[in-house]
């Protein structure tokens, strides 16, 4: 039996969309500038130094990712070059695509429960 296909106000969704990028853009434009006042233009993991002439390629990247965190002290903050900061967040969706993560545990692998070498010292000493 075909299912009807709920109507979708297009104009309305773009208005959202629109919405939510906006929000989005003067948001990171604000941290974005305190961040470039209160950091060094230097990249956090491979040290590659920017000047004004190529400083949209230095991101700010929240530690914690939660882009929302967002204090004064700019300590969720690091600048890293878009590379480090591409490569930062494929390592974080590795790390959460496996289990026992949370954002909000301290430990974020869960511990083993198996132990492969418990029968080690019996299965030497038959051979």
């Amino acid at each position: 039996m075909p299912t009807k296909k709920p109507i979708i106000d297009k104009d309305k969704l773009d208005k959202v969309v629109a919405d939510a990028i906006k929000n989005r853009q003067s948001r990171e434009q604000d941290y974005r500038a305190k961040a470039l006042k209160l950091y060094p233009w230097i990249c956090g993991r491979c040290e590659r130094e920017f000047e004004r002439i190529n400083l949209s390629e230095l991101t700010v990247h929240h530690r914690n990712h939660n882009h929302d965190d967002n204090p004064e002290d700019g300590s969720n903050w690091e600048l890293l070059c878009v590379y480090c900061h591409e490569n930062e967040h494929s390592r974080f969706a590795d790390l959460i695509r496996g289990e026992g993560y949370s954002l909000t545990s301290e430990s974020r692998v869960k511990e083993a429960t198996s132990n492969p070498f418990a029968d080690l010292k019996a299965m030497m000493k038959n051979k």
